[in-house]
């Protein structure tokens, strides 16, 4: 219903700031749904339907803008979201809070070694990311010349493999938070490389958008298991900090990405991206020589 632009920006960043409080939120949840036993497994359900919702998400929001343009596009998510709060209220039981999350516990968070490290490694992860992702479209269509129609596709695809990938995830921590971090923002930093070098290819940078996708559905949920294991006490705490930490980075890495495109190509964004996400792995092997986290089923 906004009537001028302005509007639209101050409803963007209420937005984003009730988001937050849905990311903080929700992951917590999930262990407490299904008991200590089940709760990584329950996390990583979670992000694949974070995953899923950006499958249908991102096409069935440019199909509907094309088709009766973006206010009424939000109209319909609007309705969507409030049909959601009401199967929530129906189907969910009530979780009593163990407690007030006070600044204390999450300063408590931010003073452990083990948090530190995992803060430090997934703003690195995410600014490297976000580089890439948020000009994936002018990179596909500019750089590898595909149409819309197939970019669209390909945004379905990497949604896919970001809801396997969070599926595999909780088999992968149970062997060690912090080496499937290392190992999955390795293999994401040889494809953005990959990408930067061999994007030109249609069907390559499709196969490699795909990886992306699949194993980004690891590192994505690892950097929320690392910080609930560094302070297992006080999940709520670290699931703020560990949101927070992830949304300065996240715009950290577009505004990156936005600096470089104007000064340089989409090949250097996608290079960059990859050599940021590769430090994230070495930091995280480093990390790994230094603290140990609490071990969840």
């Amino acid at each position: 219903m906004a009537p001028t632009f302005v509007l639209v920006l101050i409803a963007r960043m209420l937005f984003g700031a009730t988001l937050g409080a849905f990311w903080t939120v929700v992951s917590p949840v999930g262990p407490k749904l299904v008991g200590p036993a089940g709760g990584t497994r329950a996390i990583t359900i979670i992000a694949a339907g974070i995953s899923g919702g950006t499958v249908v998400g991102l096409p069935a929001g440019q199909f509907l803008g094309d088709l009766v343009g973006w206010r009424l596009t939000f109209a319909a998510a609007a309705a969507a979201t409030l049909i959601v709060v009401v199967v929530q209220t129906v189907l969910l039981p009530g979780i009593p809070p163990d407690g007030r999350t006070h600044l204390r516990d999450l300063v408590g968070v931010v003073t452990r070694r083990a948090a530190r490290f995992g803060m430090a490694a997934g703003a690195v992860v995410f600014i490297g990311q976000f580089t890439a992702w948020t000009y994936i479209t002018p990179f596909l269509m500019d750089h590898t010349h595909l149409s819309s129609g197939v970019v669209s596709l390909l945004y379905v695809v990497y949604g896919c493999g970001g809801i396997v990938g969070s599926l595999v995830a909780g088999s992968l921590f149970k062997r060690g938070v912090i080496g499937s971090f290392a190992g999955s923002a390795t293999v994401v930093a040889a494809l953005l490389i990959g990408l930067a070098n061999a994007g030109t290819i249609p069907w390559l940078a499709g196969l490699l958008l795909a990886l992306w996708g699949l194993v980004w559905g690891v590192v994505n949920p690892g950097t929320l298991v690392w910080l609930l294991d560094a302070a297992p006490e006080t999940p709520e705490a670290a699931s703020a900090v560990n949101v927070t930490n992830l949304q300065v980075a996240l715009a950290a890495g577009s505004g990156l990405g936005a600096i470089l495109v104007s000064s340089t190509t989409l090949q250097t964004v996608f290079l960059t991206a990859g050599v940021t996400v590769l430090a994230a792995a070495v930091l995280a092997t480093v990390a790994a020589r230094f603290i140990t986290l609490a071990r969840r089923e």
